[in-house]
C-alpha cells in the first residue's frame, strides 16, 4: 500500500509574516552584513531588506521568547519557552547552530545578553526563581547560577565597562550582581528619596558605573553604583520597553509609541512620535528599537517592523506586519491568483501576495474573523465572524456586500460551491446554513444533523452534496441545497469531492496514529494531483502524508516552526505553495512545494538541521517493507539490562534495614576469616550481545571483557590480569589510539564509565551522572582526549566527554531505537555517527548539545538496521555495515551504494591503513580493499583450521562474529559464543579463551583429586576444565537438553549430570561417553550427589520437590525422600554415608536417612556435632551470619566449605563472592567480599585441596578461579573491601569536646532568634499614649517662652565642637574561634604574621606590634580556614561559613579564596553543602580546594578554585566528618577522618573513589572517632583518634598504633612541608614528661613534649602549625600561643574569652581600657592602646555584668547566681561581696555621685545599696512593681532618677534611691540622663527594625557627645544611629562582623572608640571611630 512510505516530495520554507511584539522586547537588531534579525513563533528570521530575502534557523522545539545579538553582530542566542527549554547560539549568515545550552533552566528563557568580548553569555529564567545562570556559551558550560528575584526579571545586561559585573530588572526591583568565582551575588539597588520604588522595564549601562533604566511610569532612572542618584522626568509618557546604546548615545522606545534618541551623557536628540507619522495609528506601542548610524529599527506591539532614517523621520518604512494578538484562524486562497486571504481575532482581514512575499490589502471589522472563503470568480470573499454573523465583501475594492447574522454562536468554517452559486455556512451551533450567492444570499436550506459543533465542510464537484465533521469527529452527509442527510452510504460512493479539507474519512485515515482518539489535527487540505496531502496540527507540526492514504498510521515528512496550535493549512491554487497559519503565533508561514524530484537536486535541501529532526522517523505504521530482524538481533533487543537491585543502591537499603534491626546485633561476631582470595583466571568472553569489544595493546596483550571484569589476557604466558573497578555487567570496550587506556561502561542505575590504563590496571577517570541503565557504545577520539558514550535509557542518549578531566561536553537524545555503536570521526573531532536500528545519524557538536541528521538514502535503499560502522579516508567518507549482510557508503549524510559482503548481519568492522576488514554472523572474515570495491581474501572460521596450541575447542562451524580487531600480523575474533580466536594471515587459527554460551550456567562440580573442574550449563553443553596453568577447556560434550548440576564420583571416574527436563545420565569422566541413563522426573533436575566413600549411592534431587537415591552398582532407585514444601536447592551427605542434608527453596533444612529416604528431625545443637562430607548449604544455624542485612531483596544461591572447615564462601544474587569464617553464627558475620561477577553468582567450589575457589557466574555464562592466599602468606594486599553489612557497633569513643563539636547546630544570622526571653509588642508596634497637651487639645506655640528644655543627656565635652561620628571601622578583635573549630590558625609571611578567625572575620595579626587587618567579606560564621603552601600562590587563604539551604542564593553556604595581605577576594564558590562548610584544604600544585560540608551526607566536593568549577562531588559518610586534607605530594588523592571514619580517596577525572581504611591486619584494633590527619613519606597516613592513639596507616590498611600519643584526644596535627616532621596537639593535663603539643619525627616513632604554660588544669589544643623555629597553637581556651622549639618558651600571641556570650561590658572612664565579663567565671581587662589583655580574674562563676565607679577607682560584677562583688582596681583585692538575690545580675551601676550602688537582677528588681556606709552593703531599698526582668538601667546625671528597661519592652522611671515610680511624662523629659544604654524609650524608637519578628535589639549606647548611637542586635549587627532618633525604622549604617547576638556594646572615653561583644563568637570587637570632619 502507497501510505506505508512517505511521499517522496517535499516543503520548504520561503517567507514568514509577522514579528512577535506581544510579551517580549529588546528582540530585533541590526547584524553586521546590515540584516535584520528577530524571531516569530519558533523560528529565528535574518530579513535582507536589500534583497528582500528570508533566512529561516529552525533549532528550536517552541516558542522563542528571547534574543541577544553578539558583540560581533554575526552570532545570534535565542531562548526559549517549554518544560525543558535550552538557549541555541547560531551564525546569522549560515543559518547553522553553533551552540546548544541546556539543562539547567525550566518553563523558558526571559533574557539573554553577551558580554563585551562575547565570550560568556547570561540568561534568565521564567522559574518561580527567575534563576540567573552564566554560561561559557562556546563550550556549552555553565559557568555560575543564582536566584534571581521572587518576582519577573525583564532585563539583564552586562556591564560593558567593569569587568565580572551585570545588572538586572524587573518588577520593582533593579539589582547589581557581580560574579567571583562560581558566585553570583546581587546587591539591590536603593531607590531611596530620589525616585518611587517601582517597575523597571529596561536597562543600558555606561562609564563610571553609571546604569540608565526605563521605568514603568515613563521615567529614566540613572543609576551610580548602587544608589539611585537623578531621574529623567517624563522621558516617555509611559512605560519604557526597550532601550538600546549604540557608540552615539542611547535610543528608547515606549509604550506612548515615541522613540526617544539621547547622547553619551543622556541629554535627549530628537523625538520621534510614530503615532503622528503616515504609517501611524492610535495605540501604536514600541516593543523593541535599534539604533545604527542614521537607522532606527522599530518593533511593536502589533506584529509590524519599522525602518526610520533619521533625517527623515516622518516617513517610516514598514519592513515587515503581522497580524496582531488574538487567535489567527481564518485562511483562504484565491481561486486563480497567487493570494492568500487571513483573518484574526484581531479583527483584520488581510491579502498576501504570494509572489511579492508583501501584505496588498487590509481592511478592519467589527467583530473577531474566524473563517474565509473565496467564490470561484474570485470577486467575493466571505468571512465569518466570532459572534454568529458574516460578511461579504468585494475583494477588489473591500466593499461589503451583505452582512448576515442568522446565528448566535461563532461561525467556523465557510465555503462556497464549486459552481459558485450557494455558501455553505457551519457554526457552532451544529448547523450548516445554505445561502444562495444569486439572490443576494438569501437563505435557501438548513443542515441538523450535528450534535456537536462544525469543524470543516466539504462540496461534491457537482455542488450537489455536502460533507460536514464536527466536534464529535462524526462524518455526515448533506443533499444540496435543501440540507436533507444522506443515510444511504450506497448514495455517496460514486461522489467525487471538489476539495478535500475534512479530517475523518476513509480517505485519510492515514494522518491519525494507530492507537490514538485525540482530534488534535486541526485541518488538512488534499492535492488531488500531486496525490499529496497536508495537515496541521495542534503540536505545531506540518506533515505531508501521500494521497489517499487509508491504513491508520501512515509514514509522512514532517515540518516545524510554528509554536503551538497550527490552525489552517492551505494549498495556493495552482499548488505552488503551501500556506499554514498559527493560532497564538499568529503568524503566516508560506512553504513552497518541491513536488518529486530527482536524487541529483537532493542536495540543495539537505536534511533541514534540528534537534527536533524534521524527517519522518516518527510515523508508526506497520513496516512490512523493512525486513525481518535477524534472530540474534531480535534476541538482542530485547534485553533491557534492567535490575531489581542496583548496587549503588546498597548503602541506603542498608541503612533502611539496620532502623528496623537496631536490635538484632547484640552478638559479638567473628572477625573476618584470615585467609582471602584473589581473582586468577575467568574462562568467558561477553560475545552475546556485544560487539567490537576485544583490542590488541601496543605490547600485544588482549583486552577484553567478561561480567563486571576487564580482562587484559597474554598469549604467550596464557596469564590474565584484571580491572575489577566496576561493580556490574561490562556491556562495552573501546581502545584509546595512542596509548594503552581503555574505556568500559557498565550496567547501573546511574551507570559510570571507566577509563583505565591497561598496565598500571588503575583507574584513570570514571565518568558518571548522565546516563541511565547502562553505558552501550563509546569511543575515543582520534587524539584520545575526548569519549563518545550511548546509553540504554529510552532516548539512548549520546554524550561527548573530555574524559581526563570528566566533563561532560555536550550530550542529546539519541533516538528511540536502540543505538548499537557510536564511532568519532578521525579527522574532526566534533563529528561523529551513531547507527541502530533502522538508523544510522550524522551528528555535530554545538557547544552543550549534539546536532544530529539522518543519514538520507534516496533511492537506493530503505533504513535498514545498522550493526557496525566506521569512518574512511576523509571526513565525508563513512561505512555502515547492515542486518542485512550489506556495507553501506555513506558521503556527508547521503548514501552512495551498497554493497553485498556477508550472509546475515554484518556485526563487525575495522579500518585499516588500505582497506577494511569486516566480520559476521556467517562466520566469515573479509579483507576488502580500501574502497570496498573488491573483497581481497576470506577467512572462514573452522574446526579444521584450529592449530595445535589451542586452548579449548571449537563447538561449532562458522560461529557468529562479534568482534574483530587487527594488529601484531593477527586478526583477532571474538564470537557470539564466547571464544577468542588468532587468526594467522595464512590461515591457521589459535583458539586462546572460551566460556559458555549464551544461557545460564548453574552446575559446577571440582574432581576429588586433580585440578580439574566440570560445568554444565544452558547452552546444552558440558565441558572439563583445566585448573592448572595451562587453562583451558579440555572436552566438551553436547547434550540434549540444557543442565543445571552436575557432579564426581569419588574415584573420579564417572561424573553425573542432571538435566532440565528431569533426566539425569552418568558419563564417563575421560571420555565424556554415556555410562547409563534415567528419567524419573518432569522438572529440573537441581542438585546431585554422590555418597562419600565408595561413592555407592547417588541422591537426585529434583525441583518437584523429591529426591531419589540410587545404587549406583545395580543402577536401581532405592528409595525417595519427601515432606519437602518446595523445590529442592543443596543436598549434602554426611562422612558415614547414611544422612542426607537438604535445602529448599522454601528456606527449610531438612534431614533425610539413607538409603530409604525416611525424614529425621535433628534438634540444630546436634547439626554441629554431625561430621558432613560436604558443606553447601546455606540454611542453618551454623550459617546464619551468611546472609546480609538486605536478606529480603537478595538471595544466597550458594556456599562451600574448605576441607579444614574455616572458611565458607558463599556467592548471592548481587554478584558477590563473600568469604566467612566458620561457623558464622550470629546474624550478619562478617566478610570479605569481591565482586567480578555481576549478578548472580550461581555456584561456588573450593578444589580438592582448597587451593582453589572457582565460582559460577549465572547470567555473565562465566567461570571465574580464584586462588586461595592463606593467612599469612600474602603479601598485604588489601581485597575489595572487608566492609561488613553493619558496620561495628562498637563506640567510637568519648569525649565532650568531640561530642559538642559533633552536635552543634549552626545557625545562619538571618534565621537567629532573641537571646533573650523577652514578650510583650515590640516597641515599633506599641500604641503611642497621647501627653496630656494633646489630651486637653492645647495647641502649643512652636516657639515657647519658657526655659529651654534640658539636655536629654549630659555631655562630657562640652567645650569642644560636637563632632558626629559618620564611620566606624574595624580596628582591633579580641578573640579566637577554638571552641569547636580547627587547624584554623596559620603562619603567614615567614612567621611575622598569623592568620585566623573569629565569628565572620578572617584576622591577620601581625606577631610583632599586634596590629591586625581584616577580611570582611564573609556574611555568616567562618567556620574553617586554611592557607595555600604552593609558592605561586603566596598569602592565599581559603576560608569556609556558615549557611543555610544549598540554593546558590546569597544565604547559601559559600568559600572564599582570598589574598591575606591586600584582603582581596580572588574567588567565591557557593556550594551545595547545606548548612555550612567544615573543612578546606588546598591539592599540592594550590589549583585544587576540597571542601566538606555539615549537610547529612557530609559532601566532600573537589574545586578548580580559580575558575570556580566544581570538579567532583560525592556523599562523604553517614556521620560527621571532621577533617579531610590533600596529601602534600598529591592534586588527585587525599584522606577524609570523622565520626567511627578514615577514608581514603582518589579523585579520577570527575568521579571521587574512596577506600575505607582496613583494620584487619593489626590485632584487636577497633575503628574509632578519627579527629585529625596528617601525611609521611612513602604513602603513610598518620590519623589521630579520639582515645589519644595515633594510627598509622600505609596506602588503606592499618600498619600500626601509635599508643596513648596524647593522654586524651589528638585533635590536631600538622605536616611540615620542609623536613617532613608532624606536630600533634591534643587535650592533655599538663605533667612533667607530658604535654599537650608534641613534636614527632617523619615517622612518628620519636617525639618531644611542649608544656603551654596557660595555668589551665587541662589543655585542650585545637590548632597546631610550624614555623621556622617556632609551633604555633591555638586552644580550645581561645588563646593563640607561639612556643620557641629550642627553648620551650611559650608566648600568648591571642586572648579571648573561653565560653560566650559575653554579657558584661564596660569602658574606662578615662583611659583607653575596657573590662568583659562572661560566661566563663571571667572578668578581664583590655588594653586598646597596646592591643592585649592586661589582666583577667577568675571568679569561679559565671559573670553577667561589670562597671566601673564614675573616678575609675572600682569594679562591681555582677554574677549569674545572684551574687555581686566589688573590687578595688588597684589591688584587685575584694572590697565587698553580697548575695541578696538567687537569679542572674543583669546589670549593675554606681551613681554619679559614686554614692550609690544600683543592682538590676532577673527577680523583677532593682536593689539599691549605700556605699558610703562601708563593705557590709546592706540594701536600704528596692524599685517596686517592675513588671519583668531588667535588662539595662541608667542614672540620671544628678543620680536622683534610675531609668530602667525590662523584659517585656517597656521602660520605667524610679527615684533614688526610695524607689517610687515616676509616671508623670512631663517631669521624666526634663530629666538629664548620666548615660543612655537603654534600647526603649520614645528617644530611641528608631533604632527598632522591621526585620525584629523574632530577632531584637539587644544593646544600645549614646555617645559620650550626646550625638550618636550604636546598638548591637540578635542578627550580629552593629549599627550607627543619631541621637535622639523617634522616628521608626530611622536611617543608619550597619556594620557586620559578629556572628548571631551582639550582647552589649560601648563608647570609650572621648568617643574614640566603640567596643561591641558578642554572644555566639565570644569576641569583642574595637571599633575605631571616624568623626565628620569640621
Amino acid at each position: 500500500m502507497a501510505a506505508r512510505s512517505a511521499p517522496n516530495c517535499h516543503l520548504r520554507l520561503e517567507w514568514v509574516y509577522g514579528y512577535r511584539g506581544h510579551q517580549c522586547r529588546n528582540n530585533l537588531y541590526y547584524t553586521a552584513a546590515k540584516e535584520i534579525v528577530y524571531f516569530v513563533a519558533g523560528v529565528g528570521v535574518v530579513y535582507s531588506p536589500r534583497e528582500h530575502r528570508q533566512k529561516f534557523y529552525r533549532g528550536h522545539s517552541d516558542d522563542i521568547i528571547s534574543l541577544a545579538l553578539h558583540p560581533e553582530r554575526v552570532l545570534v542566542a535565542t531562548g526559549q519557552v517549554g518544560k525543558e527549554p535550552y538557549i541555541c547560539v547560531w551564525d546569522s549568515y549560515t543559518v547553522q547552530t553553533i551552540s546548544v545550552l541546556k539543562d539547567v533552566h525550566t518553563h523558558g528563557i526571559a533574557c539573554l545578553a553577551f558580554d563585551l568580548d562575547g565570550q560568556r553569555l547570561v540568561s534568565v529564567g521564567l522559574d518561580s526563581k527567575n534563576a540567573v545562570c552564566v554560561w561559557d556559551w562556546k563550550r556549552g558550560k555553565m559557568l555560575s547560577m543564582a536566584p534571581g528575584h521572587t518576582d519577573r526579571i525583564f532585563d539583564i545586561s552586562w556591564d560593558l565597562y567593569q569587568p565580572n559585573k551585570l545588572v538586572s530588572c524587573g518588577v520593582k526591583h533593579i539589582k547589581f550582581w557581580s560574579l567571583c568565582g562560581n558566585a553570583l551575588t546581587p546587591k539591590r539597588g536603593v531607590f531611596g528619596k530620589t525616585g518611587d520604588l517601582q517597575t523597571i522595564l529596561c536597562l543600558a549601562c555606561a562609564r563610571d558605573e553609571l546604569t540608565y533604566s526605563g521605568a514603568l511610569n515613563g521615567d529614566i532612572y540613572v543609576w551610580k553604583g548602587i544608589n539611585l542618584i537623578r531621574t529623567i522626568q517624563g522621558a516617555h509618557t509611559a512605560g519604557i520597553f526597550s532601550m538600546n546604546a549604540c557608540e552615539e548615545g542611547f535610543a528608547t522606545g515606549g509604550r506612548d509609541g515615541c522613540i526617544r534618541l539621547w547622547d553619551l551623557t543622556f541629554k535627549p536628540i530628537t523625538v520621534i512620535d510614530l503615532r503622528e507619522t503616515d504609517q501611524g495609528y492610535k495605540g501604536l506601542s514600541v516593543r523593541s528599537v535599534c539604533w545604527r548610524g542614521d537607522h532606527i529599527l522599530v518593533g511593536t506591539q502589533d506584529s509590524e517592523i519599522f525602518e526610520i532614517v533619521v533625517h527623515e523621520r516622518n516617513k517610516p518604512f514598514l519592513i515587515m506586519q503581522g497580524h496582531c494578538e488574538g487567535e489567527l484562524w481564518a485562511l483562504a486562497v484565491h481561486p486563480t491568483k497567487p493570494l492568500a486571504v487571513t483573518g484574526s481575532d484581531d479583527r483584520s482581514v488581510r491579502i498576501w501576495s504570494l509572489v511579492d512575499h508583501a501584505l496588498i490589502a487590509r481592511c478592519n471589522m467589527e467583530e473577531p474573523i474566524r473563517c474565509a472563503a473565496v467564490n470561484v470568480d474570485g470577486i467575493h470573499l466571505a468571512l465569518g465572524m466570532k459572534d454568529g454573523s458574516f460578511t461579504v465583501l468585494r475583494v477588489r475594492d473591500m466593499t461589503e456586500v451583505v452582512h448576515i447574522k442568522d446565528r448566535k454562536e461563532a461561525i467556523h468554517e465557510l465555503k462556497y460551491s464549486p459552481d459558485g452559486t450557494y455558501l455553505a455556512v457551519g457554526c457552532n451551533d451544529s448547523s450548516v446554513d445554505i445561502y444562495g450567492v444569486a439572490q443576494r444570499y438569501k437563505k435557501m436550506g438548513e443542515c441538523v444533523g450535528s450534535l456537536s459543533f462544525i469543524t470543516h465542510l466539504d462540496w461534491s464537484s457537482d455542488s450537489r452534496y455536502l460533507q460536514t465533521n464536527d466536534g464529535n469527529g462524526k462524518r455526515l452527509f448533506y443533499r444540496m441545497p435543501g440540507g436533507k442527510e444522506v443515510t444511504n452510504k450506497e448514495e455517496i460512493k460514486g461522489v467525487h469531492w471538489a476539495s478535500w479539507t475534512c479530517v475523518s474519512g476513509l480517505e485519510v485515515n492515514g494522518i491519525w496514529p494507530k492507537y490514538s482518539d485525540i482530534n488534535d489535527i486541526n485541518s488538512v487540505d488534499g492535492n488531488y494531483i500531486g496525490q499529496v496531502l497536508v495537515t496541521a496540527d495542534d503540536y505545531g507540526i506540518i506533515k505531508l502524508f501521500r494521497y489517499p492514504c487509508l491504513r491508520k498510521g501512515a509514514k509522512f515528512k514532517k515540518y516545524i516552526g510554528h509554536s503551538a496550535h497550527v490552525t489552517n493549512v492551505r494549498w495556493s491554487h495552482d499548488y505552488q505553495w503551501v500556506i499554514s497559519i498559527g493560532g497564538a503565533d499568529h503568524s503566516v508561514f508560506q512553504w513552497k512545494f518541491i513536488p518529486e524530484r530527482k536524487l541529483k537536486d537532493a542536495l540543495h535541501i539537505a536534511p533541514q538541521e534540528s534537534l527536533a529532526d524534521s524527517n519522518s522517523d516518527e510515523s508508526d505504521s506497520d513496516l512490512s517493507d523493512v525486513p525481518e530482524l535477524d534472530s540474534e538481533i531480535e534476541q538482542e533487543t530485547q534485553l533491557t539490562y534492567r535490575r531489581q537491585v542496583y548496587k549503588e543502591d546498597l548503602p541506603q537499603l542498608k541503612e533502611q534495614y539496620k532502623e528496623k534491626q537496631k536490635s538484632g546485633t547484640s552478638k559479638r561476631r567473628e572477625r573476618t576469616p584470615g585467609n582471602s582470595i584473589r581473582l586468577h583466571f575467568v574462562h568467558g568472553y561477553r560475545g552475546y550481545d556485544c560487539r567490537s569489544n576485544l583490542f590488541y595493546t601496543q605490547i600485544g596483550e588482549i583486552v577484553y571483557h567478561v561480567a563486571a571484569v576487564g580482562v587484559i589476557y597474554n598469549r604467550q604466558q596464557n596469564t590474565q590480569r584484571f580491572y575489577l573497578g566496576h561493580d556490574d555487567d561490562i556491556l562495552c570496550l573501546a581502545i584509546h589510539p595512542l596509548k594503552d587506556y581503555v574505556a568500559t561502561g557498565q550496567v547501573g542505575r546511574d551507570p559510570s564509565i571507566h577509563i583505565w590504563d591497561t598496565e598500571t590496571i588503575k583507574p584513570l577517570s570514571v565518568l558518571k551522572g548522565c546516563h541511565q541503565y547502562g553505558v552501550c557504545a563509546v569511543d575515543f577520539s582520534a587524539d584520545g582526549k575526548r569519549l563518545a558514550s550511548v546509553g540504554i535509557d529510552d532516548s539512548h542518549s549520546i554524550v561527548l566527554w573530555d574524559w581526563k578531566k570528566g566533563e561532560k561536553l555536550s550530550i542529546a537524545r539519541g533516538s528511540k531505537d536502540k543505538i548499537f555503536v557510536v564511532k568519532m570521526n578521525p579527522y574532526v573531532p566534533d563529528k561523529l555517527i551513531t547507527a541502530g536500528i533502522k538508523h544510522v545519524k550524522f551528528w555535530r557538536r554545538a557547544g552543550g548539545g549534539l546536532i544530529g541528521r539522518k543519514g538520507y538514502v534516496g533511492t537506493l535503499g530503505k533504513n535498514d538496521t545498522m550493526m557496525c560502522a566506521v569512518y574512511g579516508w576523509t571526513e565525508e567518507m563513512a561505512f555502515s555495515g547492515t542486518s542485512t549482510g550489506d556495507v553501506c557508503i555513506w558521503r556527508d549524510v547521503f548514501l552512495v551504494k551498497t554493497v553485498k559482503a556477508h550472509d546475515g548481519p554484518v556485526f563487525s568492522m575495522h579500518a585499516l591503513e588500505k582497506g577494511f576488514v569486516t566480520g559476521g554472523k556467517d562466520g566469515v572474515v573479509a579483507l576488502w580493499d580500501d574502497s570496498f570495491e573488491r573483497c581481497l581474501k576470506t577467512y572462514a572460521i573452522k574446526r579444521a583450521a584450529l592449530a595445535p596450541g589451542s586452548k579449548g575447542l571449537l563447538l561449532e562451524d562458522n560461529p557468529s562474529i562479534r568482534a574483530i580487531s587487527l594488529g601484531h600480523g593477527h586478526i583477532l575474533v571474538g564470537t557470539k559464543n564466547g571464544e577468542i580466536l588468532e587468526v594467522d594471515k595464512s590461515g591457521p587459527i589459535t583458539l586462546l579463551v572460551q566460556g559458555h554460551m549464551e544461557g545460564e550456567v548453574w552446575g559446577l562440580a571440582t574432581h576429588p583429586y586433580l585440578p580439574i573442574c566440570a560445568t554444565v550449563s544452558d547452552d546444552k553443553t558440558l565441558r572439563i576444565w583445566d585448573l592448572s596453568p595451562s587453562h583451558c577447556m579440555l572436552a566438551v560434550r553436547k547434550l540434549k537438553k540444557g543442565g543445571r548440576c552436575c557432579c564426581f564420583s569419588p574415584d573420579g571416574k564417572a561424573l553425573a549430570v542432571g538435566l532440565n527436563d528431569g533426566s539425569f545420565l552418568m558419563a564417563n569422566a575421560d571420555t565424556l561417553e554415556d555410562l547409563v541413563s534415567f528419567h524419573h522426573r518432569k522438572d529440573i533436575i537441581s542438585d546431585i550427589r554422590f555418597s562419600p566413600g565408595s561413592g555407592k549411592y547417588l541422591a537426585v534431587a529434583s525441583h518437584d520437590s523429591f529426591i531419589d537415591i540410587y545404587n549406583v552398582m545395580s543402577s536401581k532407585r532405592v528409595g525417595i525422600c519427601k515432606g519437602a514444601t518446595s523445590y529442592i536447592t543443596h543436598v549434602d551427605w554426611d562422612i558415614r554415608g547414611k544422612l542426607l542434608q537438604v535445602n529448599t527453596g522454601a528456606k527449610e533444612q531438612l534431614f533425610f536417612e539413607a538409603p530409604r529416604g525416611k525424614k529425621q528431625t535433628i534438634p540444630s545443637v546436634e547439626v554441629e556435632k554431625i561430621c558432613w562430607a560436604s558443606w553447601t548449604s546455606v540454611l542453618g544455624l551454623c550459617c546464619e551470619g551468611i546472609w546480609p542485612v538486605i536478606g529480603e531483596v537478595t538471595d544466597i544461591t550458594a556456599s562451600c566449605l574448605t576441607s579444614d572447615k574455616m572458611v565458607l564462601a558463599t556467592g548471592d544474587d548481587l554478584g558477590f563472592v563473600k568469604l566467612f569464617r566458620y561457623p558464622a553464627k550470629g546474624k550478619f558475620g562478617k566478610f570479605k567480599r569481591y565482586v567480578a561477577h555481576s549478578t548472580h553468582v550461581t555456584n561456588v567450589r573450593w578444589t580438592y585441596d582448597d587451593s582453589m575457589l572457582v565460582t559460577l557466574g549465572g547470567a555473565d555464562m562465566s567461570l571465574m578461579v580464584w586462588t586461595n592466599e592463606m593467612e599469612g602468606y600474602r603479601e598485604k594486599r588489601p581485597c575489595d573491601s572487608e566492609e561488613s553489612d553493619t558496620d561495628s557497633e562498637e563506640d567510637g569513643g568519648y569525649d565532650s569536646d568531640v561530642t559538642r563539636e559533633n552536635e552543634i547546630s549552626y545557625t545562619i544570622r538571618a534565621l537567629s532568634t532573641n537571646i533573650r526571653p523577652m514578650f510583650g509588642v515590640k516597641p515599633h508596634l506599641q500604641q503611642k499614649e497621647p501627653s496630656v497637651d494633646e489630651r486637653q487639645g492645647v495647641v502649643r506655640p512652636p516657639v515657647s517662652r519658657a526655659p529651654p528644655r534640658p539636655e536629654k543627656l549630659q555631655t562630657n565635652n562640652v567645650g569642644k565642637k560636637k563632632r558626629p561620628i559618620e564611620d566606624l571601622v574595624l580596628e582591633l578583635v579580641f578573640g579566637y574561634r577554638g571552641r569547636d573549630c580547627r587547624n584554623n590558625v596559620h603562619y603567614l609571611n615567614d612567621g611575622d604574621d598569623i592568620i585566623y578567625h573569629t565569628a565572620s572575620v578572617g584576622i591577620l595579626h601581625n606577631v610583632a606590634t599586634g596590629t591586625q587587618s581584616f577580611y570582611q567579606e564573609h556574611n555568616d560564621d567562618i567556620l574553617c580556614l586554611t592557607v595555600n603552601q604552593h609558592p605561586k600562590f603566596i598569602n592565599i587563604v581559603a576560608t569556609g561559613q556558615v549557611g543555610d539551604l544549598a540554593d546558590m542564593s546569597a544565604t547559601a553556604p559559600s568559600i572564599h579564596i582570598w589574598d591575606a595581605v591586600n584582603k582581596q577576594t580572588l574567588s567565591i564558590l557557593r556550594c551545595y553543602h547545606s548548612k555550612g562548610v567544615c573543612s578546606v584544604s588546598f591539592s599540592a600544585t594550590g589549583k585544587l580546594l576540597l571542601s566538606v560540608g555539615l549537610d547529612p551526607e557530609h559532601t566532600i566536593t573537589i574545586w578548580r578554585w580559580q575558575e570556580g568549577t566544581k570538579i567532583a562531588s560525592r556523599a562523604g559518610h553517614n556521620q560527621r566528618i571532621f577533617v579531610a586534607e590533600f596529601r602534600p605530594d598529591s592534586d588527585s588523592q587525599f584522606v577524609s577522618v570523622g565520626v567511627k571514619h578514615v577514608k581514603f580517596w582518589t579523585l579520577a577525572g570527575r568521579a571521587l573513589l574512596s577506600k575505607k581504611g582496613l583494620l584487619s591486619t593489626v590485632e584487636d584494633a577497633r575503628m574509632q572517632t578519627m579527629l585529625a590527619v596528617a601525611f609521611g613519606a612513602n604513602n603513610l597516613t598518620f590519623t589521630g583518634t579520639i582515645s589519644g592513639d595515633v594510627c598509622v596507616w600505609k596506602e588503606h590498611v592499618l600498619c600500626r598504633i601509635v599508643a596513648r600519643a596524647h593522654s586524651g584526644p589528638v585533635f590536631a596535627m600538622y605536616t611540615t612541608l620542609r623536613d617532613g616532621l608532624i606536630v600533634t596537639g591534643g587535650k592533655e593535663r599538663p605533667s612533667k614528661e607530658g604535654g599537650a603539643v608534641k613534636l614527632w619525627d617523619q615517622e612518628l616513632r620519636r617525639c618531644r613534649a611542649f608544656r603551654l604554660e596557660t595555668g589551665q588544669v587541662t589543655d585542650c589544643v585545637r590548632s597546631v602549625c610550624r614555623g621556622k623555629g617556632k609551633i604555633l597553637v591555638g586552644t580550645r581556651n581561645a588563646e593563640i600561643i607561639e612556643v620557641g622549639e629550642k627553648n620551650a618558651a611559650c608566648n600568648i600571641l591571642v586572648n579571648g574569652h573561653v565560653d560566650g556570650p559575653i554579657w558584661g561590658l564596660v569602658t574606662h572612664p578615662s583611659r583607653d581600657f575596657f573590662l568583659s565579663a562572661a560566661e566563663d567565671g571571667t572578668v578581664r581587662l583590655w588594653d586598646i592602646a597596646d592591643k592585649k589583655m592586661l589582666n583577667k580574674v577568675n571568679l569561679g562563676h559565671a559573670a553577667r555584668t561589670v562597671c566601673y565607679s564614675p573616678e575609675g577607682d572600682m569594679v562591681a560584677i555582677g554574677m549569674k547566681n545572684g551574687e555581686f562583688i566589688i573590687l578595688l582596681v588597684s589591688s584587685l583585692k575584694i572590697w565587698g561581696k553580697k548575695r541578696d538575690r538567687r537569679c542572674a545580675i543583669h546589670d549593675i551601676r554606681f551613681s554619679p555621685d559614686s554614692r550609690f550602688l544600683a543592682v538590676g537582677s532577673s527577680e523583677n528588681s532593682v536593689d539599691f545599696y549605700d556605699l558610703t556606709l562601708g563593705p557590709t552593703l546592706n540594701r536600704i531599698s528596692y524599685c517596686r512593681d517592675i513588671p519583668s526582668f531588667v535588662i539595662q538601667m541608667d542614672f540620671s546625671a544628678d543620680s536622683r532618677y534610675l531609668q530602667v528597661s525590662t523584659g517585656c519592652y517597656k521602660r520605667h522611671v524610679y527615684e533614688v534611691p526610695s524607689g517610687k515610680p515616676v509616671t508623670d511624662q512631663a517631669a521624666m523629659d526634663r530629666i538629664t540622663w548620666a548615660t543612655w544604654t537603654s534600647i526603649l524609650g520614645d528617644e530611641v524608637m528608631g533604632i527598632w527594625s522591621r526585620h525584629t519578628e523574632k530577632a531584637n535589639v539587644n544593646c544600645a549606647c549614646v555617645s559620650h557627645s550626646g550625638i550618636s548611637l550604636v546598638t548591637g542586635d540578635d542578627f550580629g549587627m552593629v549599627k550607627l544611629f543619631d541621637f535622639p532618633c523617634p522616628e521608626k525604622f530611622a536611617k543608619h549604617k550597619r556594620f557586620l562582623g559578629h556572628s548571631p547576638h551582639v550582647t552589649n556594646i560601648r563608647f570609650t572615653s572621648g568617643d574614640r572608640h566603640v567596643v561591641s561583644a558578642g554572644g555566639d563568637d565570644c569576641s569583642l570587637f574595637v571599633w575605631k571611630c571616624v568623626h565628620m570632619p569640621h
